[in-house]
C-alpha cells in the first residue's frame, strides 16, 4: 500500500483546522455564556426576593385580620358580659331576701375560713375570736420564753 503524502497532510491541516476554531469558538463563546448565566441568576434571584415579599405582605395582612377578628371576638364578649352583669343586676333589685339567703347559704359552705363580716357602717368586725383565742393561749404558756405580751387581756373583749 502507498500513503499518499497530499491525503495525510490534508488530513491533518483538516483536523488542526477543526481543533483550532473549536477552541477559538470555545474562547469566544465562554465569556457570553457566563454573561448570560449571570444574568439568568439574577433573574432567578429576583424573582425569589419578589415571592419571598409578597409571602412576608400575606403574612403581615393575615396577622393582621387574625388580630382584628380577635379584637371584635372580644369587644362581642365584653359587650355580652355587660348585658348580662345588666340583666343579673336588675333583676336582684328590691330582692334583699333572696341576696341575704345567698348570703347565708354560701356561710354554710365555708368551712374554716376566715369571713368579714360588715356590721352597718360597712366596717368588718376583724377577728375578734381570734384575737380572743390567740390571748388566751399565749397567757396560758409561759411569759419567760416568749417576748410576745398581749395588747388585748381576755376580760377586756366586748362580747356583743
Amino acid at each position: 500500500m502507498e500513503q499518499n503524502p497530499d491525503g495525510t497532510i490534508i488530513l491533518v491541516l483538516f483536523a488542526i483546522f477543526v481543533l483550532g476554531g473549536g477552541i477559538g469558538g470555545c474562547m469566544y463563546i465562554k465569556p457570553q455564556y457566563n454573561v448570560w448565566s449571570q444574568e439568568k441568576e439574577g433573574q432567578a434571584e429576583l424573582a425569589r426576593a419578589e415571592s419571598n415579599r409578597k409571602i412576608a405582605v400575606l403574612e403581615a395582612n393575615a396577622k393582621l385580620e387574625a388580630s382584628k377578628s380577635l379584637a371584635d371576638a372580644e369587644i362581642a364578649r365584653a359587650r355580652g358580659i355587660a348585658e348580662a352583669n345588666k340583666i343579673i343586676g336588675d333583676s336582684l333589685k328590691g330582692n334583699e331576701s333572696y341576696l341575704h339567703y345567698l348570703w347565708i347559704h354560701n356561710l354554710s359552705e365555708t368551712k374554716d375560713q376566715v369571713i368579714y363580716i360588715p356590721t352597718e357602717a360597712n366596717l368588718p368586725i376583724l377577728e375578734s375570736r381570734r384575737s380572743d383565742k390567740i390571748v388566751n393561749s399565749t397567757t396560758s404558756t409561759s411569759s419567760s420564753t416568749s417576748s410576745f405580751k398581749p395588747m388585748i387581756k381576755p376580760n377586756q373583749v366586748e362580747r356583743q
